[in-house]
């Protein structure tokens, strides 16, 4: 699945276009490797998402093409949530 669809299905990100104006930034990583709006996530990635000043961490659990609101944390476990102190980019 494409992690700009992914972000919005999860509800980590509220709509799939900001997902990829926020991805075309090169700020998010899955497993190390800066992401693209079309890069592919599996079950098992890390993906770390820079959102202001929050730091997330998150390990993908599930790929569903579907999410009810209320069943959407199901699909992934948050790993670390850090805030940092001085943040360069606000987004």
């Amino acid at each position: 699945m494409r992690i700009d669809k992914y972000l919005k299905l999860t509800r980590l990100i509220k709509r799939r276009t900001v997902a990829k104006e926020l991805l075309d930034r090169g700020i998010f990583l899955i497993n190390g490797k800066v992401a693209k709006p079309s890069s592919e996530v599996n079950e098992g990635d890390i993906l770390v998402l820079q959102l202001g000043r929050h730091k997330l961490t998150v390990k993908v659990l599930k790929i569903v093409n579907y999410s009810k609101k209320e069943d959407s944390h199901e699909l992934y476990t948050v790993i670390n949530d850090e805030i940092i102190e001085e943040s360069n980019e606000i987004i």
